[in-house]
């Protein structure tokens, strides 16, 4: 079976095209036959060391989305899901790969026509979007800011945002060109990654995918009561001392939030993400897809992350 590993953490050379034995599904998981593969960046951030390895070693498979066709199940009492096409969550890795194993939790049916390479787009994007700006309660009328727009949860998180009645929802990225292209999703402001252009001095909601040394800088542009949700770290880790530009402003009762899609109950999780793929089937949610590239190019896939240009998700097909 073709596979890509990373064979030494670090830059992108360390992806490498690797043949492995077929996974067999277990008492509760099922084969995929994959169509297509999420690269996110949490796949980058691993890949680099930024956070720590848990123990992963040279050898390990990245990728933690795919979508494609059950093929074998590990339980007859799962018979059901097979020959049916699904979204599926491999865990924090395993799914750069011909075929993957998932939980039958971590699975969510996909309906007839709907393209593989959309479902990954948004299977694990659109669904941290939406319950972050839950998480951020936001409210009709009120100012967002989206910190790292241009990958695929924050143009989620932009088109939502919109549709829900935002007044203002300004966005940070790093060109001209693609702050035109966000306010296609309902950006109503384009700053550049340090915040600095022509919008609101402060937000009510600020949702962060980027992190970093920067975000406590975005802490300060918080309104009274304004709140941030950290949903991602691609620029690494928040400092330590964060926590000091909430002090300062106390009479400001600004609060920060981390949100991951692991405290969301599985089957609440699939429901959302089941809703959030008939929106886009019906045009009312936007996959975008910036290149789809074969599986053994997941190396070029991680540059054009690295260098920061990448629109949407990059997809890989094997």
């Amino acid at each position: 079976m073709h596979a890509v590993t990373i064979q030494s953490f670090g830059p992108p050379d360390g992806l490498v095209p690797t043949d492995l034995p077929e996974p067999v599904a277990a008492r509760g998981q099922v084969l995929v036959d994959v169509e297509a593969i999420g690269v996110g960046g949490v796949d980058a951030v691993i890949r680099r060391g930024t956070i720590a390895r848990a123990g992963l070693e040279p050898g390990y498979v990245p990728g933690s989305e795919v979508a494609g066709r059950v093929v074998a199940v590990g339980d007859e009492r799962d018979a059901d899901w097979l020959g049916r096409r699904v979204w599926a969550f491999t865990g924090v890795g395993g799914a750069y790969a011909e075929r993957v194993v998932a939980g039958t939790g971590d699975l969510t049916p996909l309906e007839d026509g709907f393209d593989a390479v959309d479902a990954v787009a948004l299977g694990s994007a659109a669904p941290v979007a939406r319950f972050a700006l839950a998480t951020a309660h936001l409210a009709p009328g009120e100012r967002v800011l989206v910190r790292g727009a241009a990958g695929s949860i924050g143009i989620a998180a932009v088109e939502l945002a919109a549709q829900a009645g935002a007044a203002a929802v300004a966005v940070t990225t790093g060109s001209a060109e693609r702050g035109d292209r966000l306010r296609g999703f309902g950006a109503t402001h384009v700053l550049d990654r340090q915040g600095a252009g022509d919008g609101p001095e402060s937000y009510d909601v600020v949702i962060d995918v980027v992190g970093g040394p920067a975000m406590p800088a975005f802490i300060d542009r918080l309104a009274p009561n304004g709140r941030l949700v950290l949903v991602g770290a691609v620029a690494g880790m928040p400092p330590a001392d964060f926590g000091a530009h909430l002090l300062r402003g106390f009479q400001q009762s600004r609060s920060v939030a981390t949100f991951s899609l692991d405290s969301v109950p599985r089957d609440a999780l699939a429901s959302a993400r089941a809703e959030l793929f008939r929106a886009a089937a019906a045009g009312t949610l936007s996959p975008v897809v910036d290149a789809v590239l074969p599986l053994a190019d997941a190396a070029e896939a991680h540059r054009r992350m690295d260098d920061g240009e990448v629109f949407g998700r990059i997809v890989l097909t094997p």
